[in-house]
């Protein structure tokens, strides 16, 4: 089977786990998790106002962002959970990981949007059909990439594991770039894919404990090239968070930046 999907629920469900991923076309996605496009077309405006991401240890200024944790069970839906600093422990993020990184919410209108809504509790009840849990854990990260500085990195950190249960790659849309194609390999393996997200609302669904996952740069082929993608993480044992000691503010004091 090729890596690109077009089948009903059950053939997703089987392909995630016999492969670890699946990508899903637009009208694929829609169809699965009951979504309407036009209504999520209408979210895309708001990756224009994405404030400029202040943490890249590259020196790099190509990536905006906002960043929202949501709490998802069968009972009570989606919950918006109050603003936390996004961490990683080193060992899946080398080059970011270890720092409380505090990012501005992602806007009440988007998140409080039936569409939005939807979405990320539709990929909760997914993936609970692979592993069932009685509570979500999720991270949402609305990203764009640019190439104002010449080439834009997707992935600065390399190929790697997010250190959750799930993780959705929602491709918003790009424009004017070339490159950005992503990969996706076995954790415990040599075996992957390769291939370039190129339709907004394509999604890209991957077993975090099962593939490791890079995007390649981006270089402008025309103005104002961008890439925009919504990132979204499922968890079951709640929130990543540093032990005592563990972490540290985005300028290596121990400080928190916000």
């Amino acid at each position: 089977m090729g890596h690109d999907l077009d089948c009903d629920r059950a053939g997703l469900l089987a392909r995630l786990e016999s492969a670890g991923f699946a990508l899903l076309p637009p009208a694929a996605a829609a169809a699965t998790l009951h979504l309407d496009l036009a209504a999520l077309e209408r979210l895309r405006e708001s990756w224009q106002r994405l404030p400029r991401d202040e943490y890249l240890r590259d020196g790099g200024r190509y990536r905006a962002r906002r960043h929202s944790c949501f709490v998802y069970t069968a009972s009570t839906g989606l919950e918006a959970v109050p603003p936390r600093a996004h961490w990683q422990p080193t060992s899946y993020n080398a080059l970011h990981g270890g720092m409380l990184r505090w990012f501005e919410p992602v806007e009440a209108a988007v998140s409080a949007s039936a569409v939005w809504r939807q979405l990320v509790g539709s990929l909760g009840e997914l993936f609970a059909e692979l592993r069932p849990v009685s509570r979500w854990h999720i991270e949402a990260h609305q990203f764009r990439i640019d190439t104002s500085g010449g080439i834009g990195r997707p992935t600065p950190e390399g190929a790697h594991r997010d250190g959750v249960d799930f993780v959705a790659v929602v491709l918003v849309g790009r424009h004017a770039v070339r490159g950005g194609e992503t990969r996706v390999f076995e954790a415990q393996g040599s075996s992957g894919v390769r291939f370039t997200m190129e339709q907004p609302w394509s999604m890209l669904l991957m077993d975090d404990a099962r593939v490791i996952h890079e995007t390649t740069p981006i270089q402008a082929s025309g103005a104002h090239g961008r890439r925009d993608t919504l990132v979204l993480t499922y968890r079951a044992r709640g929130f990543q968070e540093p032990e005592s000691g563990d972490a540290c503010g985005g300028d290596g004091s121990g400080r928190l930046k916000r």
